[in-house]
């Protein structure tokens, strides 16, 4: 089992910036890939970026390199770092692990940009 605790999101004009974390805990061996995913309402859950403990990432369409992901794998941590923010990018932000026997997510972080 792994449970995710997200962290970071808040109020942001566009523009601005906002930096989100998720610490994973448990009992596991090892997590093969982190990543954020977001809902906004109304909308599916889309891809927002991805990391594999061996560093290969994976990004969403939308984002023009606004967005960058990092991991520490020794913690167990997973972060976002997001830049130039829009209107656009409000949504819950939603942690997510891949282990070789499951996914699992965290319970969201909102996002708000103000416009």
């Amino acid at each position: 089992q792994v449970q995710l605790v997200e962290s970071g999101g808040g109020l942001v004009q566009a523009g601005g910036s906002l930096r989100l974390s998720c610490a994973a805990s448990g009992r596991f061996v090892s997590i093969s890939v982190m990543g954020w995913y977001r809902q906004a309402p109304g909308k599916q859950r889309e891809l927002v970026a991805t990391l594999s403990s061996g560093g290969s990432s994976s990004y969403g369409d939308f984002l023009e390199g606004r967005f960058t992901i990092s991991r520490d794998n020794a913690k167990n941590t997973v972060s976002l770092q997001m830049n130039s923010l829009k209107p656009e990018d409000t949504a819950l932000y939603y942690c997510k692990a891949t282990t070789r026997y499951a996914n699992y997510w965290g319970q969201g972080t909102q996002v708000t940009v103000s416009s």
